[in-house]
């Protein structure tokens, strides 16, 4: 008898300990699901929000810092090596909605170095280096015809800026249509545009006039960001001045304005590549017809700021 009570009494604790367990969780699902609940009201009141006239603000960045140095870290080629990359990328956008008309404008800017150091390689550059070098600038104009449609005029500029500003540099100007079915995606065709290219390779980069068409989208869920960019040039002169970039931005807060960022690029431009064949690689014989035009891309990862 006298060890049956100490094991009933552990037996109990442990259901009451269970009981109480359960319970607590119980508690949080019901706490989750009202956050939850909670949310959804708050996003509706923002697509509320969204839809009355007046001026838009916002920014979101990500920063990518990675460090790293091998000391007789014989297994690798380099045992003796630092390396470093920082980057930086920053969304912007002052949008405004009036009865009759809107005006948006849009920046993206992304920057990064990167450094390698072979300490047994003196004559090594150990200098931090552009990596990649990214400026865009847009603004759209439209004159609402109903509340999905809108004629509208476009300016936008693509070019870098740590090396080589302007050269190559994209200046599109046109006019056409715009179309707004929801209140995050907007979507421009623009049959009568020019894309007015800026660089001292005359023989390779031309200026011609095309149809432009470009498709943003840019939503909040909660504490996730989105921006997604579209920008396509088709030339009506040649194929060859054709050129699309697809950009993609996402950001996830996770305390106060701090979080996670990742962001994503594809790009595809037939005359930077003849110039990159001829002028890079030194491939004398390159032509139009005979380089590979593989996708350009770039990516990031790092910390994220939601202004």
């Amino acid at each position: 008898m006298k060890y049956l009570l100490p094991i009933f009494l552990f037996f109990v604790s442990i259901t009451g300990y269970s009981q109480t367990l359960d319970e607590l969780k119980e508690v949080q699902k019901l706490k989750k699901d009202s956050i939850s609940d909670i949310q959804k009201r708050v996003d509706a009141l923002q697509s509320k929000i969204d839809k009355y006239p007046g001026w838009r603000y916002g920014a979101f960045g990500t920063i990518g810092i990675s460090l790293s140095e091998f000391d007789k870290w014989y297994s690798q080629g380099t045992p003796n090596v630092s390396s470093g990359k920082i980057g930086g990328t920053v969304n912007l956008y002052a949008n405004l909605n009036q009865e009759k008309y809107f005006w948006r404008n849009s920046a993206l800017i992304n920057l990064s170095w990167l450094k390698y150091d072979d300490k047994d390689d003196p004559n090594d550059d150990d200098s931090y280096r552009e990596a990649t070098d990214v400026f865009n600038i847009s603004s759209l104009y439209g004159y609402k015809l109903s509340s999905k449609f809108a004629a509208s005029a476009l300016m936008e500029y693509r070019t870098t800026i740590l090396s080589n500003f302007n050269d190559p540099g994209y200046l599109d100007l046109g006019i056409g249509a715009t179309w707004t079915p929801l209140n995050d995606l907007v979507v421009v065709f623009h049959p009568l545009n020019y894309n007015l290219v800026f660089s001292d390779e005359d023989n390779i980069y031309t200026s011609s006039a095309g149809c432009k068409i470009l498709a943003d989208y840019n939503r909040k869920f909660g504490a996730l960001s989105i921006k997604s960019n579209l920008s396509v040039f088709m030339s009506y002169k040649d194929s060859n001045y054709s050129n699309w970039t697809w950009t993609n931005a996402f950001g996830y807060t996770l305390w106060k304005n701090i979080g996670v960022g990742f962001e994503f690029a594809l790009r595809d431009n037939q005359q930077e590549a003849l110039d990159y064949a001829l002028n890079t690689i030194g491939n004398a014989d390159a032509t139009f017809d005979n380089i590979d035009n593989d996708i350009q891309s770039y990516w990031i990862f790092g910390l994220n700021y939601n202004f």
